[in-house]
């Protein structure tokens, strides 16, 4: 693959300038490069090491205990980065879960919609240990299907 050096934009082997910025291209020798690749939902380099430590008995309790775990961090740790990210990222996924059980409340007469519900609700505890486990290695990465989430960001 090559690169543009002006925008990063990628090209094709034989071009001679740059389709999107319209920068020359040179040897290709100095194009074949691989792209920067970086993980937007990794957020661990934002927060303070010594705070990561800390703050991570509190973080894991948001996550095994839900309702409880939230309430102990809100009172407890009200100074730390680190527990408040995964603050947020547990009420995302209590307000994921409400949702789902009370639109499946709600049509449960259907034969789907629990089912559907269910499947939500599983996929929402799968969350929570993917969460617990990167806790346990010092993490702080946005859960998968909840980062797209717009809101408590």
């Amino acid at each position: 693959m090559k690169y543009c050096t002006n925008c990063g934009h990628e090209l094709p082997d034989d071009a001679c300038t740059c389709d999107a910025c319209g920068a020359p291209v040179g040897s290709t020798a100095d194009y074949y490069q691989a792209a920067p690749v970086t993980d937007s939902t990794d957020h661990t380099d934002e927060f303070d090491p010594k705070d990561i430590s800390d703050n991570k008995v509190v973080a894991m309790v948001i996550y095994l205990v839900p309702f409880f775990g939230i309430l102990i961090a809100l009172l407890s740790q009200s100074t730390s980065k680190y527990a408040a990210f995964h603050l947020r990222q547990a009420l995302k996924l209590m307000v994921v879960d409400a949702l789902v059980g009370i639109i499946t409340a709600f049509l449960f007469w259907t034969i789907i919609i629990p089912i559907l519900g269910g499947i939500c609700l599983c996929i929402t505890t799968v969350l929570r240990f993917i969460a617990f486990f990167q806790i346990c290695k010092g993490k702080a990465k946005e859960l998968p299907i909840i980062s797209t989430l717009g809101f408590l960001k």
